[in-house]
Order: C-alpha cells, then sequence, then structure tokens
C-alpha cells in the first residue's frame, strides 16, 4: 500500500501521518506540501493506492487540485482532508471527484474509517446524516462547476501552474523565472490556457477559476 499524504502544515501533515501508520502499518508514505510537489512525486514514482488531499494548498485555488488531479489520474482514489466542514463544501468535494472527505477536527478514528471505506471502493462522510443530506440536495453551483472543471482538466500539469500563478497576479516574467523557461514558453502557456478556458484574457480566467473558490462569498 502506496500513500501519499499532500498538506502544506508541517505539524497537521505530521499527525496525518501519525494516524494514517495507525490505521494501515506496513502502508509506505509519502508527502508533500504543495500541488508541484505532488505532481513532481507522481512523475516520478509509481502511482499511489490513495491520495489525501488538502484543499488550502498555496499553489492551488478551492477544489482546483481535486478537479485537476482526478482528471490526470481517473483512477487514483482522493479523500480530501480540510478544516472547512460545510456540508456544502463536503458535497461540491465529492461531486468533482473525492472519495472521502476527513474534517481537520475529527478523531484519528475517522481517518482510519475513511481509508477503510475508500479501499473498499465506497464513499465515506463523518456523519451518516451527511451523506444523507448529500445525496438528496444539489448544490446550484454544480452545473456550472461542473462545465469549469471539464475545461480546467484539459490543462497540462505545467499550464495548471501558470494559471495559479496567473491567479496569483504575478506577471509572465515573474512566472518564467519561478519555473525556469523562458517568456515565451509563458506566453504560450498563457495562451493555451485561454482556449481551453474559453476566455480571452487574465481577468476572465482569473474570475472563471474564482467558481471553485472554498468561501461562498468569493463565488
Amino acid at each position: 500500500m502506496n500513500i501519499l499524504i499532500v498538506d502544506d502544515h508541517p505539524l497537521f501533515r505530521s499527525a496525518l501521518t501519525q494516524a494514517v501508520r495507525q490505521a494501515l502499518p506496513e502502508a509506505q508514505l509519502h508527502e508533500t506540501a504543495s500541488v508541484a510537489g505532488l505532481h513532481e512525486i507522481l512523475d516520478q514514482q509509481p502511482e499511489p493506492d490513495l491520495v489525501l488531499l488538502d484543499l488550502n494548498l498555496p499553489d492551488a485555488s478551492g477544489f482546483s487540485a481535486l478537479v485537476h488531479l482526478r482528471a490526470a489520474y481517473p483512477a487514483l482514489p482522493v479523500i480530501v482532508v480540510s478544516a472547512h466542514e460545510e456540508s456544502s463544501i463536503m458535497q461540491r468535494a465529492l461531486a468533482h471527484g473525492a472519495l472521502a472527505y476527513i474534517p481537520k477536527s475529527a478523531p484519528p478514528q475517522h481517518i482510519n474509517d475513511a481509508i477503510q471505506a475508500v479501499l473498499a471502493g465506497e464513499t465515506w462522510l463523518p456523519d451518516p446524516q451527511l451523506n444523507q443530506h448529500v445525496s438528496n440536495h444539489s448544490d446550484p453551483r454544480a452545473s456550472h462547476e461542473a462545465d469549469l472543471a471539464t475545461r480546467l482538466q484539459s490543462l497540462t500539469p505545467q499550464q495548471f501552474r501558470v494559471l495559479m500563478m496567473l491567479a496569483e497576479g504575478l506577471l509572465n516574467k515573474q512566472i518564467a523565472y519561478t519555473l525556469n523557461v523562458s517568456e515565451a514558453t509563458i506566453k504560450a502557456h498563457v495562451t493555451a490556457i485561454f482556449r481551453k478556458m474559453e476566455v480571452q484574457n487574465r481577468t476572465q480566467a482569473v474570475l472563471a477559476l474564482g467558481a471553485l473558490n472554498l468561501e461562498p462569498a468569493k463565488l
């Protein structure tokens, strides 16, 4: 069993690692703090059996990392681990391909329960009533987010990184410096991003991406 943990908080990542080790003592664990690190591990090592993914990563925007990961690796089971406990966010996470959702306030036993459920091919939420709520209530943003997710899924990992940097307000030359490529390469990526996202400029791209934010006030 090979498990990848993606969380940018060292203390929580350590606690999560310990909880997973208790649940699966024989598992091989790998850790990273960013989406870039996630893709680097996935490129260099065999595909893991399971990913535990935080939503609030420094190089992601809301559900964007989950959406892109599920598109690139559709057979890879993903469990979201997040400080957000709203049922609407749990519902949206499952709609975007997560198989389980663990609030960061949950006891270690919930981590074990979620992992066992996912490995058995089931979905898992911390409260059975939440499962019922998610099954019976659709979020009004679902259709719009599904359309955006389809466009986002078409981006390559490098284009995804560039889009996240555009969302941070970085200029092409700043992105080129960070990624150690030419500015012409970044311009080509930006052009491809606009085409795939069906937008005309940076502002439209960032506004479209905002639909995947976690906080309702930003939607």
